[in-house]
């Protein structure tokens, strides 16, 4: 079921149809970018056991690590919500920024100038080459849904998002809201 055309900016939801697969099960995507080469996001509720200064020990904070993706998962990656403070920053859109000055971004964590609140680090990213996603969504992989959070989905809690999104979907996939994330062990 395609909901809309992605475009830079919206969410690709999992499809429960996809349990099985290790990087995107209950996955939800921020499409960075769209275009007719390809696309880019990063699975915004997909923790992982890392802090920033785990992978960086010269700055001293515990911010979490996300995993983005399958690709290039030896690579660090960020979106903000201040790109002011973050020069060199690409714009995705509705007030959320891809990258920019990596050492600006580590002063601010030094300085206690920004926060969780306003920034996200991946290791990897998710990627599909030209016509992959739309393949993809012909196959009822992904659900795309428009950002309705902004900038403030860099606060979402990740925790509960795919299910929130399930309800929000309605219909067959409020059934899935409620479904154990691995059905062999029900």
């Amino acid at each position: 079921m395609i909901t809309i055309q992605p475009k830079k900016g919206d969410l690709l939801i999992a499809e429960p149809s996809i349990i099985g697969d290790v990087s995107f099960n209950r996955s939800i995507v921020l499409l960075a970018d769209h275009t007719e080469e390809g696309s880019i996001g990063f699975i915004l509720n997909k923790p992982l056991d890392y802090t920033i200064h785990d992978l960086i020990p010269e700055i001293k904070a515990n911010f979490k690590i996300y995993n983005g993706g399958p690709v290039e998962q030896d690579n660090l990656y960020f979106i903000h919500k201040v790109p002011e403070l973050i020069p060199n920053s690409i714009e995705i859109s509705l007030g959320i920024f891809w990258g920019g000055d990596f050492d600006r971004v580590a002063e601010l964590i030094a300085n206690n100038e920004i926060s969780e609140n306003n920034i996200r680090f991946f290791l990897g990213y998710s990627g599909w080459n030209s016509n992959q996603l739309n393949e993809e969504l012909k196959t009822n992989s992904w659900v795309v849904t428009e950002n309705i959070y902004k900038k403030s989905i860099i606060e979402k809690d990740y925790q509960s998002f795919w299910k929130e999104k399930m309800v929000e979907l309605g219909g067959e996939y409020s059934i899935w809201s409620n479904a154990p994330e691995d059905p062999s062990a029900n």
